[in-house]
């Protein structure tokens, strides 16, 4: 039944523990004794501490006899006599009128006080966790199914502590878990873990997972951070900071490879409190909230320690980390496995959903999963309320417990208002396979019960809560699948967001990255209302542009960082693999529509064919703004060390143009060929093709826009609804462009792609493209089984010939 453990011991410190222990105190225990023991030399700290045994458990439960009334409580329960709620309040009663046996209780009480006298302090506050000998197992994450006591100090509240620790091991939620798992109720015992006080209270702390926690991507290590201690992260009731950072760079000292900074609003922190309230809450400030929690050089270091843990216990980790506010110093408190994406093999077949004929957008969150559902909400204010959850309803609420996890279980999608990614809302609906979008900050403010809406995952990084019902296909991609190739398939990617949803297929790069969506979307703002502030006359878009860039050292800094963090996201999704990433290419009209854009661009015609591309990158209305995405590369490359992001230039009409580009470049330390430094250019207009040897004397490769192509070769506007009939990649003319330039790169030993919609549409065209011996063509990542196909069956078919 598990009271005869291999040891009698009651307590155990945790550097006696290794992680083989669970039987005897569970697995967080075993896992922090194992850190202590195996990776204290490797400079990861973990606070000290002991855990009492699971045969002090049942050292409790006979002492105060009240094993066979648990069983026989459970048993009622599980014959359908009595309710869950009314079984463990039962239960728990048992525990919580029992008495300590001398000897557990002097044993913890001799271990509290060694641990008190190692740390100098008398009657140290410490926190006690509950460790049950079934939790943390790969398959199963026990998330805050137990209790946790925090800043309890003395060895009576100690005792009382550990009290309602063996208690929590009946928790509604616990015995419902237990249930659906399948373990026996009465083989699982609960270990304590009594741990020193980390005084994040004055600092920080949160959690830390080495996998990106929604697609699975495995080089990326995720980490939430809030101010305070870190029950507020865990549980979700507060919108943590967000940090990304790229796990095979962090070996290299000379580089930053930190992908992302998402500032949290941290509006409220827990602080130590008294003996009757241990812990509080308290409004944080408004320099907390507008702060980050770590410094850059924290992140790294706990990134580090995230990537030893991993490598040490052989599977991605989900961990907890806090900072001392005392002595600056930090440390894990907590390390167990990831219990969803781990257990999928990444070569497995995964879907994507896309989301059409979508309402307005009526609000926006963190997204967890990658899914998207349509449904009706339900709206739950508090716990009182969760018998009037409506099944197969979208939940929406402030934020969830593992209270709520009964419901979460009936229910199509969640919604939160409070949380970040690694709250219990979002670890519990990965677990259970369901969307959800958290952190919103105003869904019970503007949802309400009965109304349609659709809940999208399936756009990147953001959730959308769209109004009404979207119309949603599924798709199913097996990579496995795939047959070997050599013609290279490459992604059009646009979005840093989205782009760890792609990592599972086995592209050869990104073949576009439009750096546009970027500044459209991260950004928003004119580069030269930025570099020139002060000539801005509109007062809103002054005032839009104070109010974004605040933080920044200053206003170019805002672009430049934003940029290149956007950028890092795609080259990291593909990394060692190249990232040709297009500079700016925004028409006239489309960089107006920036903020603060309107007073920096002229007003053209035809803006398709005017200020565009190379010819403003040298143009003194634009000089200042280019040098901007300049820096954002060099940032990239040199500080972030992604080395395989590849510029390419747009709409570069003649060769003296491309000399030009190439100077300014330079000036802003983008040198051709320097740190391996490679510059494409598009092919989209016929002087490209005409001109193709003198081009290639000045670029690396050049990459077919097949869509300006056919226009300007045609003298057809892509747009004009009168003229599409005539619109056509396969026309002979722009066959016959395309065919040329392929063979004058073959013949000057440079590189040669496509990133048209064509080869997606037409297996003709692909190939065509095979046959005239094209080295990549890229697509956007839902056509990229389809285009392989056709490849294959063009490559099959010329093997043949």
């Amino acid at each position: 039944m598990g009271d005869k453990s291999a040891t009698h011991d009651l307590v155990r410190k945790f550097e006696d523990l290794e992680r083989g222990d669970v039987a005897i105190v569970g697995g967080k225990n075993s896992s922090l004794g194992e850190m202590i023991q195996q990776l204290s030399a490797k400079g990861i700290a973990v606070p000290g501490g002991f855990a009492t045994t699971a045969y002090a458990y049942w050292h409790y439960v006979d002492s105060n006899g009240i094993r066979e009334k648990m069983a026989s409580l459970v048993a009622e329960w599980q014959e359908g006599r009595t309710t869950l709620a009314e079984t463990g309040h039962s239960v728990r009663k048992l525990f919580l009128r029992g008495r300590w046996p001398e000897d557990a209780a002097e044993s913890i009480k001799t271990s509290y006080r060694e641990l008190s006298r190692r740390a100098g302090v008398e009657n140290l506050s410490v926190a006690v966790r509950s460790s049950a000998t079934a939790e943390d197992l790969p398959d199963a994450s026990f998330a805050g199914q137990q209790e946790t006591f925090l800043n309890i100090s003395g060895e009576n509240a100690l005792l009382d502590a550990c009290r309602k620790c063996y208690a929590s091991l009946f928790t509604d939620r616990a015995i419902s878990y237990r249930q659906t798992k399948g373990f026996d109720h009465m083989s699982v015992a609960l270990s304590i873990g009594v741990q020193r006080m980390v005084r994040s209270d004055l600092s920080g702390s949160g959690v830390m997972f080495s996998i990106d926690t929604e697609s699975g991507f495995d080089k990326v290590v995720i980490i939430n951070a809030a101010w305070g201690l870190g029950e507020n992260v865990v549980q979700g009731t507060v919108n943590p900071d967000e940090y990304q950072v790229f796990k095979p760079l962090l070996n290299n000292h000379a580089v930053v490879p930190i992908l992302a900074k998402t500032r949290g609003d941290k509006s409220i922190k827990m602080v130590y409190g008294n003996k009757a309230m241990p812990t509080r809450n308290v409004p944080t400030s408004k320099a907390e909230r507008a702060a980050f929690v770590l410094t850059d050089p924290e992140i790294l270091q706990l990134a580090r320690w995230g990537c030893t843990i991993e490598k040490h216990y052989g599977c991605p980790m989900d961990m907890e980390w806090a900072k001392d506010g005392v002595t600056n110093e930090l440390f894990i408190v907590q390390a167990r496995p990831e219990t969803v994406h781990s257990q999928r093999d990444p070569l497995a077949a995964f879907h994507t959903y896309t989301v059409e004929n979508k309402g307005r957008i009526l609000t926006t969150g963190p997204s967890i999963g990658d899914a998207a559902v349509t449904g009706r909400v339900c709206l739950i204010e508090s716990a009182t309320d969760l018998d009037k959850f409506i099944d197969n309803s979208i939940l929406v609420t402030r934020s969830t417990d593992p209270d709520w996890v009964p419901i979460m279980k009936r229910a199509v999608a969640i919604i939160t208002d409070q949380g970040g990614r690694t709250s219990h809302a979002a670890i519990v609906s990965r677990e259970l396979g369901l969307p959800a979008i958290v952190g919103t900050s105003n869904a019970t403010f503007l949802l309400h019960t009965g109304q349609d809406i659709t809940a999208s995952c399936a756009e990147g990084d953001t959730g959308y809560v769209y109004e009404g019902i979207a119309s949603i296909t599924t798709n199913t991609i097996e990579p496995s699948a795939l047959a070997p190739i050599r013609t290279s398939i490459m992604l059009n990617l646009a979005d840093p967001a989205a782009a760890y949803r792609w990592w599972r297929l086995p592209a050869a790069g990104i073949g576009l990255a439009r750096m546009e969506f970027v500044v459209s979307n991260a950004i928003r703002i004119h580069p030269m209302a930025l570099v020139h502030f002060d000539r801005l006359t509109d007062p809103v878009a002054k005032a839009q542009i104070a109010l974004l860039t605040a933080g920044y050292p200053t206003m170019p800094d805002y672009f430049v960082d934003k940029l290149a963090r956007g950028l890092a996201a795609l080259c990291a999704a593909v990394h060692p693999k190249p990232a040709i990433i297009r500079m700016s290419d925004f028409k006239t009209n489309e960089y107006a529509g920036l903020i603060g854009g309107a007073e920096f661009e002229p007003q053209e015609e035809n803006p398709m064919i005017g200020f565009r591309g190379a010819s403003r990158y040298y143009s003194p209305r634009y000089k200042e703004g280019f040098a901007l995405e300049c820096r954002a590369i060099k940032k990239l490359r040199e500080e972030m060390g992604m080395t395989n992001a590849v510029v390419m230039i747009p709409f570069c009409r003649t060769v003296q143009e491309a000399k030009k580009v190439l100077e300014v470049m330079a000036e802003n330390g983008l040198r051709r060929g320097e740190n391996g430094l490679q510059v494409y250019v598009m092919c989209e207009i016929p002087a490209n093709v005409i001109l193709a040897g003198e081009f290639a004397d000045e670029f690396d490769g050049f990459s077919i826009g097949s869509n300006d192509l056919t226009q300007l070769t045609l003298g057809v506007d892509r747009d004009s609804g009168e003229l599409a009939d005539l619109f056509d990649e396969q026309d002979e003319a722009v066959k016959w462009m395309i065919s040329r330039v392929i063979r004058v790169a073959r013949e000057r030993g440079r590189k040669i792609g496509i990133c048209g919609q064509a080869p997606s549409d037409h297996p003709e065209f692909a190939r065509f493209l095979v046959e005239c011996g094209i080295d990549s063509i890229s697509v956007s990542p839902d056509s990229f089984v389809a285009v392989t196909k056709h490849v294959v069956a063009a490559e099959e078919a010329g093997e043949k010939q």
